[in-house]
C-alpha cells in the first residue's frame, strides 16, 4: 500500500448553504489567500463555477 508524504498540514473544508448565499464566493477566497501565502493552488471563481459538480 503507498504511504501518504505527511510534509504539509491538511484542512477539508465543508461549505453548506442555499443557492446564491455566497459558497463559492468564500471558496475563492479561502484559496486565494492561502495561494498568497504558498499553501494552495489559487482557484478562481470562474473556474469552481464551471466544474461539473456545480451543473
Amino acid at each position: 500500500m503507498a504511504q501518504f508524504e505527511r510534509s504539509k498540514p491538511h484542512v477539508n473544508i465543508g461549505t453548506i448553504g442555499h443557492v446564491d448565499h455566497g459558497k463559492t464566493t468564500l471558496t475563492a477566497a479561502i484559496t486565494k489567500t492561502l495561494g498568497m501565502k504558498a499553501y494552495a493552488k489559487y482557484t478562481a471563481y470562474d473556474e469552481i463555477d464551471n466544474a461539473p459538480e456545480e451543473k
